[in-house]
């Protein structure tokens, strides 16, 4: 049998169906009816016919496939099966910690908040990819994993090492789930970090401090649209990013049921979330109007360029006021609304759901969303006439309960 040539390579024509040109020693070409030119390799292990690609022409010349096919036939004489050993450096690269976090992290994309998602991706990749990233994850043991968050530790985060710990066991379930590994690691070392020191956001609670506040708020004399978003806050106590990222097509400021329907994507909880708009809220809004109603952003970017308003602005804002990060944050005004509306009596369910945390029982949270609207709408407008009554006194006296609420 004549072995292969380059110009018999070259010229190899594809046929109806496709055929094989022989080299020897195992090697021929695959000519598809398509065109292609693919190197292949037949061998044996132990009686049993397997088959190794080699690459494809012109890619790879016949002198490399000759090459590729020795490197083969040594490694089947050491007693190596090729195709295996193969199969393996290529599970080994998609086995490493790096490859399946990043699996993870896009299985995650559609179901966690743009800045969660950033967060655990910047955590993974700044604070455990440097050490453990090449590792194949079935292999890293729970003292490796420490020896990474005790230097996280010792930065003097500690509540970045713990959320950076919690991480790294969903991707290590991540991992046992498609057979990669075999336990998780991460929670062996629940109780081995130093513990976390619990913050809340700062708030203001006090009726008479937060009419104070208020009033602050009014008397803003910074940009127009920044003003807005710092009224309309309290009102709606949604989150910030929620806030500064409304859309004008998300609102309805006419009729008798105005509202702020936030789509799932921008929802912590991927839910959507609707928001009863009280008076004080859409008197608000429709002054914006004329400012920024033909923009997409209800509190655009002030540089502009299509951007809704930095996650920094209000927290500005607020410093602006006098008002330090220790004693208020754009955060707190749920605290400030959740705290006092328990105190004022308010349903609890109320007041969870129109803070859209997660409800556990998803038939009783979808009942509670169909059918508790009109009462939410109440209790809304309930809270905007009491932070008007706080605004308007400088002393209030305690405003009491409201049995509709």
């Amino acid at each position: 049998m004549a072995l292969l040539t380059e110009m018999r390579v070259r010229g190899a024509k594809p046929a109806e169906k496709p055929y094989k040109l022989f080299d020897e020693r195992g090697l021929f070409m695959l000519v598809t009816p398509a065109g292609g030119r693919l190197w292949r390799f037949r061998y044996w292990i132990g009686g049993v016919e397997k088959l190794l690609t080699l690459g494809t022409y012109p890619d790879v010349s016949l002198k490399r496939a000759r090459e590729k096919r020795d490197d083969a036939r040594r490694a089947i004489s050491d007693g190596i099966d090729p195709g295996a050993k193969r199969r393996a450096e290529s599970d080994a690269k998609t086995n490493t910690f790096l490859a399946v976090a990043d699996e993870w992290l896009l299985t995650k994309k559609a179901s966690l908040t743009e800045s969660t998602w950033a967060r655990d991706r910047q955590q993974i990749h700044k604070w455990v990819v440097p050490y453990l990233g090449s590792k194949p994850i079935g292999s890293i043991e729970a003292p490796d994993l420490l020896e990474v968050l005790k230097r996280i530790e010792a930065k003097g985060v500690i509540d970045t090492a713990h959320r950076t710990r919690e991480v790294c066991g969903r991707i290590f379930r991540y991992a046992i789930a498609t057979g990669r590994a075999k336990h998780d690691i991460a929670a062996d070392l629940v109780g081995a970090l130093a513990p976390r020191t619990t913050t809340h956001h700062a708030a203001i609670t006090d009726p008479v401090k937060v009419g104070a506040l208020l009033r602050a708020i009014d008397a803003y004399d910074g940009q127009a649209t920044t003003g807005a978003a710092l009224k309309l806050a309290p009102y709606v106590f949604v989150r910030p990013g929620e806030l500064r990222a409304a859309e004008w097509s998300e609102m309805v400021l006419d009729g008798d049921e105005p509202l702020w329907r936030i789509p799932a994507e921008r929802m912590k909880m991927r839910e959507a979330h609707i928001v009863p708009l009280a008076q004080q809220s859409v008197d608000i809004l429709k002054a914006l109007v004329p400012i920024t109603g033909r923009q997409q952003y209800v509190f655009p970017a002030i540089g502009g360029g299509g951007r809704p308003m930095s996650e920094n602005t209000l927290n500005g804002a607020i410093r602006r006021l006098g008002y330090s990060g220790e004693e208020m944050t754009s955060h707190g005004f749920r605290s400030m609304a959740s705290t006092l509306l328990n105190e004022r009596g308010v349903h609890p369910d109320l007041i969870e759901l129109q803070l859209a945390h997660v409800e556990r029982n998803s038939v009783r949270a979808a009942y509670n969303r169909a059918q508790r609207l009109t009462e939410r709408r109440v209790m809304m407008q309930n809270w905007a006439d009491y932070l008007d009554n706080l605004k308007a006194a400088p002393n209030p006296p305690a405003v009491p309960r409201r049995n509709d609420e």
